[in-house]
This record gives structure tokens, sequence and C-alpha cells, in this order.
């Protein structure tokens, strides 16, 4: 078994906690504390953030996407194969360090997704991006998180409250989808979304797809159409 090696760690702005960047063979593992955040084996709940949200705007005319939190690029590069040429993500990103690791030592994981003309970087909080647009977005794909608590940022808290649910919605258009990846269930999220005024799915998806592994959650919120 070949043994990990760390191959990079940044502070995250603001707070205290480390990411650090490991990497075994050709496997890469982004660590906060004793908890992994995310694996280059298991990439199919990240995937599905992307594709069940698609399911819900595919008939929207030039959709534009707001997704928090590069990872390892398994949503970016999800939504990239299913959106069309006229559609425009921009991709949040807290950390710098994360982009430099995309164009780095995890190129072969990224796959030039970053340079697809579709794709814009935000280096920044996703919360600030989200509050600066008005109706701008199809559809927020958030995965900064273990799920709808502030893990990695605790005052990420914002994103989950009412306050911030409000501001998704404000940041959306009519029919638009809030996405939500979290490892696992939240009945008190759930009743947020609802009392928002979203229409709500929690689905269950598996971190390697249809091969298994570990039972995730995503929540599909829909903004009404009035």
């Amino acid at each position: 078994m070949l043994p990990w090696i760390q191959l990079d760690s940044a502070t995250i702005p603001g707070e205290n906690g480390e990411l650090r960047l490991k990497q075994r063979g050709s496997e890469f593992s982004i660590m906060l504390g004793a908890n992994e955040l995310m694996n280059s084996r298991l990439s199919g709940s990240e995937e599905a953030l992307a594709t069940l949200s698609w399911d819900r705007i595919k008939s929207h005319p030039k959709p534009r996407i707001l997704i928090g939190g590069l990872g390892m690029g398994f949503t970016l590069r999800a939504a990239l194969a299913a959106l069309p040429e006229d559609a425009g993500v921009t991709v949040a990103e807290l950390v710098p360090a994360v982009i430099a690791w995309a164009r780095g030592p995890m190129a072969e994981v990224f796959k030039g997704c970053l340079d697809d003309p579709r794709v814009g970087i935000h280096q920044g909080d996703v919360g600030e991006a989200i509050r600066a647009g008005k109706a701008a977005y199809d559809a927020i794909l958030l995965d900064v998180d273990n799920g709808p608590d502030g893990l990695t940022r605790k005052s990420n808290d914002r994103l989950y409250d009412f306050a911030g649910l409000r501001a998704a919605s404000d940041a959306l258009r009519p029919g638009g989808v809030l996405a939500v990846w979290s490892s696992g269930p939240d009945p008190d999220f759930t009743r947020r979304l609802k009392g928002s005024g979203f229409a709500v799915d929690a689905v269950n998806t598996r971190a390697n797809g249809k091969r298994g592994g570990a039972r995730h959650v995503i929540w599909l919120a829909v903004k009404p159409v009035k």
C-alpha cells in the first residue's frame, strides 16, 4: 500500500482551519483536520449535484450557474458536460490555494475544465457572490461544507439560515434552483427551505454514483414562478 504524501496546506481566510492536500499514487484527498472533505476516487454525489440541478432548469435559455466551492472540479465538469454552449458558470472559491492545486498537482483530475470559455472564477466568499446577484442565476450549487452548517468556515452558517436562504432566493431567477450537497440528512434545514418559500426535494445519492459508496443527500429547492 502506497503511503499518503502531503503536497501542500492552506489556511482558510478568516478562520483557524487548515486544508491539506494529500496524494497516494494517482489518488488525491483534501483534508480539514481529521475530516476528509473530498477524494478523487469518489465523485458520484458531486456530479449528481450538477446533473440533478440541470434537470430542473434545462428549459431556461442561456442558463447562468453559480457553483460554491471548486473542490476537485467534479461538479463543475458535470455541469459543463450538460450545459449548452451559451451557458455561463461562475465558480466561487474562497481559498486561493485550491485554485492553484487545480492548475498544478491536480491538473489531470480537472482535465482543463477551468479553461472552458463558459467558466469564470470568483476568488472569494460565495455568500458575497449570492448577495451581489439579484435574479442573476438559474441555479446556485453549494458544496462548501459537509452539509448545511459551517464545517469548513463557521461564518458559512449564514448561507443556511433564513437570511441566507432569502438572499439565495433573491439571486435566483423564477424557476431557479438552490442545490445543497450534504453528507447526511437534516430535517431542520428542509423545514427552513420550505419556510423560505422553496419547493423542496431531498434526494438521496451515493458517493460513487451507481457503484455505491456512502449515502449523501442533495437538496433541490426551486424558487416558484409567479
